[in-house]
């Protein structure tokens, strides 16, 4: 088991980056951070989190190694190349990309890590914003079973749903399985809002009665209020939800697998993204059904 004496390095510090990378802090982990911009990791270096200069550098100092960046082409970035993560980090390092991405580049990491002495594991999360504040996020695991043992403690600061699902790129195929879910789901909860709206409901007394019957669900009971209150701030943005259900959608369509309801949200979210909404959460869905019924 890792002791408190292993440094992690935390590359990403974004809406959920941050207060992961906070939470590890708090639970008396020594934290070194790179992000590329400095800013967003002001306030954990303020709490003592040591900065780096570049990946190299966070890699070779560090014994656990944690990536949640934005797209498959930065976790490529961040992994390989002369600069990158594996060929700077220390034999016997674990890596572990917390990031949406691809199945296939998470096996392609894993069997490069085993090239060098390193450890690598898929662990990719669900539970926006406020999971990642509270260390409630579901944790979807690919990897080998004694390194996930090892990482276990780290993980259960983090998270609370935690999984390990199967080999190397297990945990990304069950986060497109879980994104897959969600997108069919937010275009039912964005309807029934304006469906309440329009027969001159209250919304907010028509949540409490069907978020705790069969309809309930964490998109229902999380984001329809903000929703209702117009609160578009991102808790996960709509150009990352883009990006993981082209994701599955790719990889369904290389399963020979159908998935309308998935296609269908994909198209209402482009479309979302065009009115310049890439960077509100996903709950901004609503505003296309919202305009209709004014």
């Amino acid at each position: 088991m890792l002791t408190k004496d292993a440094l992690i390095g935390f590359i990403g510090t974004g809406v959920m980056g941050k207060s992961m990378a906070a939470n590890l802090q708090e639970a008396g982990y020594s934290i070194a951070v790179y992000t590329r911009t400095k800013e967003k990791a002001e306030e954990l270096i303020k709490k003592g989190a040591s900065w780096k200069n570049t990946v190299a550098e966070l890699a070779a100092a560090s014994d656990v190694i944690i990536t949640m960046v934005g797209y498959p082409y930065d976790v490529e970035n961040i992994y390989f190349g002369k600069n990158g993560i594996l060929e700077n980090a220390k034999s016997g390092t674990y890596l572990v990309d917390m990031t949406t991405s691809k199945p296939a580049l998470a096996k392609r990491i894993y069997k490069e890590a085993q090239t060098k002495g390193l450890y690598a594991m898929d662990a990719p999360v669900s539970g926006g914003d406020i999971g990642a504040k509270n260390g409630k996020l579901a944790i979807m695991i690919g990897g080998d079973k004694e390194h996930f043992d090892m990482l276990y403690p780290i993980f259960n600061i983090m998270g609370e749903n935690i999984i390990l699902q199967g080999e190397a790129g297990a945990g990304q195929h069950t986060k497109l399985a879980n994104q897959i879910t969600i997108a069919s789901n937010m275009i039912g909860v964005c309807e029934a809002i304006v469906y309440a709206k329009k027969a001159g409901l209250d919304p907010d007394l028509v949540l409490d009665s069907i978020t705790t019957g069969a309809a309930g669900s964490w998109s229902l009971s999380n984001l329809a209020p903000r929703m209702i209150k117009e609160d578009y701030a991102p808790g996960f943005y709509v150009k990352h939800f883009i990006k993981d259900m082209t994701i599955a959608l790719e990889a369904a369509e290389e399963m020979g697998l159908s998935t309308p309801g998935l296609a269908l949200s994909l198209e209402l979210y482009k479309e979302l993204a065009e009115k310049g909404e890439n960077d509100s959460g996903t709950q901004a869905l609503f505003k296309l059904f919202d305009a209709k019924l004014t």
